[in-house]
């Protein structure tokens, strides 16, 4: 593989990582790498299909959607997944019922995939049915497997796996971001809590005033600075992350609940721990 082919491919998985919304960009550099380096991609072609399709339903491409499609349903001709592409695609040319069918097929199939009954709030939404896309949500979210799986400690793992497929279809969602930060806390492990401050701070990107992932951010930060199995410039990059949101919850608490008893011993509590973020960085 030439180092343009490999630089371009990395540039989709960093995007996919990070759940850019950059329709146009992946569009012209996906359809370049797949136009021009496809067989030289492995099995990595067939995620850079699938992103490249839903960036090219975004960018109004129906052709380059409907090439990357093909290719998928050759290779995986009974996947849910590839069903969902398909319906994506009916939603995209407003075959709303059509897509419904297809979304219901799949959930006869498998009445806990997730994707697929996002999908048909989705297209509730598109209809401007709005009441009944609040009251589908609220179902949704009651009988969530991911809840579920997330009340077992033995079932983390699925859990993650359940929170991955949903930021996959709604990348810019923080509570999802939020939610599988902290499975991966929960989990335990330097690898898990890299994990999870990461997706702390990409929920804090979407929405910076979701106070649980500012925590969290602090949490997992501190943590990896307090492992003895991190560098010195890994411990110190944490101590200022920690530092940092340390110094936003303060600055939160001030904000909205100046003068109240409660307030001023929440400010003493997160005073404490940017005391203790000094001590660690000295």
């Amino acid at each position: 593989m030439s180092s343009l082919s490999a630089e371009m491919r990395d540039k989709l998985r960093k995007w996919r990582e990070e759940n850019y919304r950059n329709s146009e960009q992946i569009v012209d550099v996906g359809e370049e790498l797949i136009n021009e380096h496809a067989s030289k991609l492995g099995d990595d072609i067939w995620i850079i299909y699938e992103q490249v399709m839903i960036a090219a339903l975004d960018c109004s491409r129906d052709d380059l959607a409907l090439s990357c499609l093909q290719e998928l349903k050759r290779q995986f001709p009974d996947s849910h997944r590839v069903k969902r592409l398909v319906g994506m695609r009916l939603e995209a040319l407003e075959r709303y019922e059509d897509a419904n069918k297809l979304y219901d097929s799949i959930l006869q199939d498998d009445p806990t995939n997730t994707a697929a009954r996002k999908r048909k709030i989705a297209i509730l939404k598109a209809q401007g049915k709005s009441t009944e896309a609040i009251r589908e949500l609220n179902e949704y979210l009651e009988h969530s497997p991911c809840r579920v799986l997330a009340s077992n400690p033995h079932s983390y793992a699925k859990a993650a796996f359940c929170l991955e497929e949903l930021m996959m279809t709604n990348p810019h969602n923080h509570l999802y971001c939020e939610q599988y930060a902290e499975v991966k806390y929960t989990q335990g492990g330097l690898e898990n809590l890299e994990l999870s401050r990461k997706y702390f701070a990409q929920a804090l990107k979407l929405n910076n005033r979701n106070m649980r992932a500012l925590f969290g951010l602090y949490m997992s930060a501190s943590h990896i600075a307090a492992s003895p199995k991190v560098s010195a410039k890994v411990k110190k990059d944490n101590v200022k992350y920690a530092a940092w949101a340390a110094t936003q919850i303060n600055r939160a608490y001030q904000l909205a609940g100046r003068g109240t008893k409660e307030a001023k011993y929440s400010v003493k509590a997160v005073e404490e721990m940017l005391e203790s973020m000094q001590i660690a960085m000295s």
